[in-house]
């Protein structure tokens, strides 16, 4: 397989002559983490096969943003912006991923990125990371609960916003307060659907643009010409350009995730060595091509002064802002194919919601676990589902009840804003660990062309995209500094975690008074021994079908 910028090394073998060393220069028999003899009360099991880890990883990042949220970048910024601006944010992105993917390879681990905040920088940053991690993933869902109810006003207004969102906070509780045997299985499904409709709509983009549409219409790129491939936002001119661009390059921020799905099951996924490195760099290449062509095919199908798509964002009215594709095929008068793609984008938004809920829940439990949140949350059901943790994120979900003082496109606004302050952090908090990773690497002799997974140009690739990630962080409201555009809501949505994050790291650290480690004092065998042990004696499960087999080949 090819590679991104990774150069793969032993990927099987375990790394017998990197054994912990009791008397290894740095440590002494006090100082050695508790967790190396005690374990750590991580119950999972690695049950989750290659095809499940890439689908994750996928099925997590594309939503309601790709299908829908897209559209608002285009009317602000044009065809040329969108695409451009998805292009330059997928070419930081890599730059992000390389060394987070080293160190999860290393040492697969449940929540692993939140874990090793706390062990190669400092138990706080552990905790504002994970608390950001969680509040990340927490308002996804009333994010999702709200497209939800924007989208099934595109057939009908005959349930008002309240009761549609009440029925869909009560049906994630029910899903999420049963037993999730099926996890991985359930959301390879509800991935793979999400996949297969973009490449859908990238097909049927390049179908309709050559005049296979009921107009007989020849249109091309007709759009990046009339009105144009560039808006121009708030001013006029190049200054009015540029500011659309930077509205699309905040909205590509926004949407392109998916390492840090991947990341979060690396604890359940078996023989991790193996699958993370490929699952890495499957998720890059595939995610790429759906959001880089995804925001290419959005302006060949729509303009962006196109009047049904502007009252959809700026004026909120129900059921407009189903989705561009959806305003594309209105204006060709195709029929049904709208409603089934609407329908889709419906499913793929509730199934991102729960999934959303599923993460926030055990990302919260597992802060429960480590002492990091009240001992309550550690309370699981019979069936071993942590309930105080989902009813924390079913209630945060009821802030989506938002809508019904303002409209919709104002209220997906404000959660944007709070989520991609909340996302480029935690893309931050993971290129700083590994800057230190690599640095107590370096200061005990660990040599990293021994490690199953190893980024190229390192430190230098993380320092870039911890200093692009760190930039947009502060970049991303800056609407509300304009003239006239003032708005406190969409200021404290903007910059809450800014402030937040900090409080967090402080407080913690003067309660408890932890320590910044060293390069010296960082451990980095912890766990390891464990990891070495499963590797030397995997034997892999047999596919119980053929297509488990077919799948399995397709995503390996």
């Amino acid at each position: 397989m090819a590679s991104s910028g990774v150069d793969y090394v032993n990927t099987s073998a375990p790394f017998d002559d990197k054994k912990p060393d009791d008397k290894k220069e740095g440590y002494d028999e006090e100082e050695r983490p508790d967790s190396i003899s005690i374990k750590t009360g991580d119950a999972t099991q690695r049950k989750l096969k290659p095809r499940h880890i890439q689908l994750i990883g996928i099925g997590g990042t594309i939503g309601t943003a790709l299908y829908v949220q897209i559209g608002h970048g285009l009317i602000n910024g044009g065809p040329g912006s969108l695409f451009i601006a998805f292009t330059l944010w997928y070419v930081l992105y890599p730059l992000k991923i390389i060394g987070m993917a080293e160190m999860v390879t290393y040492i697969p681990i449940s929540s692993p990125f939140i874990r090793f905040a706390g062990r190669y920088v400092d138990d706080a940053f552990g905790v504002a990371a994970g608390w950001n991690f969680f509040v990340f993933e927490a308002m996804l869902v009333p994010f999702e609960i709200v497209a939800c109810n924007v989208i099934i006003h595109y057939w009908s207004d005959a349930v008002p916003a309240g009761g549609i969102i009440s029925i869909v906070i009560v049906l994630y509780g029910l899903l999420n307060l049963l037993a999730v045997k099926w996890y991985g299985e359930s959301e390879f499904w509800a991935a793979l659907g999400k996949a297969l409709l973009i490449i859908g709509l990238i097909i049927y983009t390049f179908i309709t643009m050559l005049g296979g549409n009921p107009k007989h219409d020849r249109f091309g790129f007709r759009y990046w010409r009339d009105p144009g491939s560039f808006a121009e936002l708030y001013y006029t001119g190049n200054l009015g350009r540029f500011l659309g661009f930077l509205q699309c390059l905040i909205l590509a921020s926004f949407t392109v995730a998916g390492p840090d799905y991947v990341s979060m099951a690396a604890g359940e996924a078996e023989n991790p060595r193996v699958v993370m490195p490929r699952a890495y760099n499957s998720v890059f290449y595939r995610l790429t091509a759906f959001f880089v062509l995804g925001s290419l095919c959005v302006g060949i199908n729509v303009p962006y002064n196109d009047a049904e798509l502007i009252a959809a964002f700026k004026d909120g009215r129900p059921g407009a802002a189903a989705s561009p594709y959806v305003v594309a095929m209105n204006r060709l008068s195709i029929q049904v194919l709208p409603d089934i793609v609407n329908a889709m984008v419906l499913a793929s938004a509730f199934s991102a919601g729960n999934s959303y809920v599923y993460c926030a829940s055990r990302s919260l439990y597992g802060l429960a676990l480590e002492g990091k949140a009240p001992r309550i949350l550690t309370r699981c059901t019979r069936q071993g589902v942590p309930i105080y943790c989902v009813l924390v994120v079913l209630a945060l979900a009821l802030l989506s009840f938002l809508q019904l003082s303002e409209n919709s496109a104002v209220v997906l606004s404000w959660f944007v804003n709070l989520v991609t302050a909340s996302q480029l952090i935690n893309f931050s908090v993971m290129c700083f660990t590994f800057i230190r990773f690599k640095k107590a690497c370096d200061a005990q002799g660990l040599d990293r062309n021994t490690l199953p997974y190893k980024g190229f140009g390192q430190p230098f690739t993380a320092w870039y995209g911890l200093t692009g990630c760190f930039v947009m962080t502060f970049v991303g409201g800056y609407p509300v500094f304009l003239k006239g555009q003032w708005d406190l809501p969409t200021f404290l949505f903007s910059y809450m975690m800014i402030f937040v994050f900090p409080v967090l790291y402080v407080g913690w650290k003067l309660i408890k008074k932890t320590k910044f480690k060293s390069p010296m004092e960082v451990y980095l065998y912890e766990d390891l021994e464990e990891i070495e042990e499963y590797t030397k004696n995997f034997v892999p499960t047999p596919d119980k079908s053929v297509v488990d087999r077919w799948f399995n080949k397709i995503f390996s």
